[in-house]
């Protein structure tokens, strides 16, 4: 079975969103994020609320509840934190994690950046080829939703493929014709 991970910025929106319809269907995937804290929308752009990476979702959708003026109904943001509660307990950090994946699905340019230098500052100890593709999705609830079903979409390619290493140029090509107004970036890495 492929092992995945979708990665963002602050493990919230995006790859929560991707990590909740692949679950949804099956799939082996976690999910992560690549920023040094949790950023999420506050009462104003310059005050973010913002968390460490481990503080539970649950209580985090608690205490923006608690300080809700209908400002966190209106903008979609407890029926995010509410998703992710019944996704999984926390938001975790790339950098923190050992485990290995197969296909690592980043939704920001800067968190593809940021996985591929990780990975080469692992120093490639097990010779494990991982294949790192950015599928670019703006950070917002709409956006979020079309690419979790893009990135399903891609999912599937590669499920189709008789061997991922000989067959990823092809899925590339098709993702990327199914797909026009998604920038998309491909390496191929080692763990």
């Amino acid at each position: 079975m492929v092992k995945y991970a979708v990665i963002c910025a602050s493990n919230q929106n995006r790859s929560m969103e991707a990590h909740y319809v692949l679950n949804k269907h099956g799939y082996n995937v976690s999910s992560f994020g690549t920023g040094t804290m949790v950023r999420l929308p506050g009462p104003a752009i310059d005050k973010p609320n913002i968390y460490p990476f481990g503080t539970p979702y649950d209580q985090v959708y608690q205490e923006l509840k608690e300080q809700d003026t209908n400002l966190y109904t209106r903008n979609g943001l407890l029926s995010m934190l509410d998703r992710n509660r019944s996704v999984k307990t926390s938001p975790q950090k790339w950098h923190e994690q050992q485990d290995q994946f197969d296909v690592i699905i980043t939704c920001e340019e800067r968190c593809y950046d940021a996985v591929v230098e990780d990975l080469e500052n692992r120093g490639q100890n097990f010779q494990s080829r991982t294949h790192v593709i950015n599928v670019d999705i703006k950070d917002n609830h709409e956006d979020a939703a079309i690419g979790g079903q893009a990135i399903l979409k891609l999912v599937r390619l590669i499920e189709d493929a008789q061997n991922i290493d000989a067959d990823i140029p092809g899925i590339m090509q098709t993702f990327r014709k199914d797909h026009p107004n998604l920038p998309v970036l491909y390496s191929a890495n080692f763990f």
